[in-house]
């Protein structure tokens, strides 16, 4: 090398690297994202799936004018009261046949067996005409809120997808939850596995800081 020329500038270094360990500290990050908001991707693993569907997106709950309710009394009554609680959620008719009856058990049941989450949650049923009660099924299940609602107005917000002439039907065979900041956001099939249920429920409030 002549010592009489200048010397040759360093070469710059690539940030290649860089970037590479950049988007590697990322990758586990925007996954976890995507996994949580966008569910339809597949990207939850299956110890995290639940048994209910995700409503989505969610519902919050209608002004009390377009989901006008009256407890046994004729006094009405405003679901934002139970703001606060995740709310078991059931709607059959007021002669609660056998459908019904199964209905109010599991989320009866899975509300019990909460232990010290118990708390947390509370039930509803509305009771989607003006037929009596049976005396058996307010004594089996004392403690359920029950409230009357206008089915039409009860299927805009439960079941908004079902057809006008089967909204009153369709609201006889799921159950919902409401999370504590009052929107709708899991729905159960009709013939509900009684375990899967509570198991799901169990999951969402050990998973949940809220309510």
């Amino acid at each position: 090398m002549d010592p009489s020329l200048p010397p040759k500038p360093p070469k710059p270094r690539s940030i290649a690297p860089l970037i590479a360990i950049v988007l590697i500290c990322l990758a586990p990050v925007v996954l976890a994202f995507l996994a949580y908001y966008v569910p339809a991707l597949g990207l939850r693993p299956d110890g995290q799936s639940n048994y209910g569907t995700l409503i989505e997106p969610q519902r919050p709950i209608p002004a009390a004018s377009a989901l006008a309710l009256t407890t046994a009394d004729g006094q009405p009554f405003d679901l934002h009261s139970l703001h606060g609680k995740w709310i078991l959620v059931s709607a059959d008719q007021g002669a609660c046949p056998e459908s019904c009856v199964k209905k109010l058990f599991i989320l009866r049941n899975s509300h019990a067996s909460q232990g010290k989450e118990v708390e947390r949650l509370t039930r509803v049923w509305f009771v989607t005409d003006n037929a009596p009660i049976p005396a058996q099924v307010l004594a089996a299940y004392k403690g359920t809120i029950i409230v009357h609602a206008d089915p039409k107005q009860l299927a805009a917000y439960l079941t908004p997808g079902a057809a006008a002439a089967d909204a009153e039907s369709a609201l006889e065979k799921p159950m919902w939850i409401i999370d504590p900041l009052g929107n709708l956001m899991m729905q159960y099939p009709e013939q509900a596995d009684p375990l899967k249920v509570r198991d799901d429920i169990k999951k969402l409030l050990a998973r949940s800081s809220i309510g």
